[in-house]
């Protein structure tokens, strides 16, 4: 008759078992960590989106010699790479990184009507790119034409994208969608008030742009190149 090494399986359990308890001490204590990382996200936002409600005070009573920058494209672009974080961490959709798109999505609403406003005080036209993607999966072609927008963005300093998710419980979003008639066919893209279905290239998007903001570009990477 075998005899059953009782030693050997109870060293294996107690192994085992301490695999397995560690395991879950490490996963809560990293889970810890990307919370605590997103609460100070949370309160850089806050802090951020105070300065930037300051400043669309300021900027509003401003003349128009002060205003050749960019109203607040500095600030929306630290906002959205802290929202990735935020997204890459903990997901789409957990509650603070919902209420971080909240607050992103109601300061580029306003950045979108202030420049608007300047625009028509200062007699200029903007070019606005208005860009609807979802998360639900619904949207195969949303990445894509996220890095589209991205290089759109980073080729014409004068283009102002805004960046939404359709689906987002936001009022003021949802009066955007109205106001625009965006149908549920993402990625949507509304170019100087006119809407797009579906995956455009970057140069479709670029043949949309006004030649003077194409030139622009042009003389600007032209100059830099001297």
């Amino acid at each position: 008759m075998r005899t059953i090494d009782w030693k050997k399986y109870l060293y294996v359990l107690i192994i085992t078992s301490l695999i397995f308890f560690t395991a879950i001490f490490l996963a809560n204590y990293f889970n810890g960590r990307k919370l605590a990382e997103v609460e100070r996200i949370a309160d850089r936002i806050a802090i951020d989106i105070l300065s930037s409600e300051t400043q669309f005070a300021l900027l509003s009573e401003s003349s128009c010699a002060n205003l050749k920058a960019p109203v607040l494209s500095e600030e929306l672009g630290l906002l959205g790479e802290r929202l990735s974080y935020a997204e890459a961490q903990l997901g789409t959709r957990h509650d603070e990184v919902e209420a971080l798109k909240r607050y992103y999505s109601l300061l580029e609403i306003k950045d979108y009507l202030l420049s608007k406003r300047i625009a028509e005080k200062c007699g200029e036209r903007p070019t606005f790119i208005i860009y609807l993607y979802s998360n639900e999966g619904d949207c195969p072609d949303c990445e894509k034409e996220g890095y589209v927008l991205t290089y759109l963005r980073e080729t014409y300093p004068a283009l102002r994208v805004y960046s939404f998710d359709y689906h987002l419980d936001l009022s003021a979003v949802k009066t955007l969608l109205s106001i625009f008639k965006i149908e549920p066919r993402l990625p949507a893209i509304v170019l100087n008030d006119k809407v797009y279905y579906g995956f455009k290239t970057k140069e479709e998007l670029e043949a949309l742009l006004p030649k003077k903001l194409r030139d622009s570009a042009v003389k600007a990477a032209t100059s830099t190149a001297r």
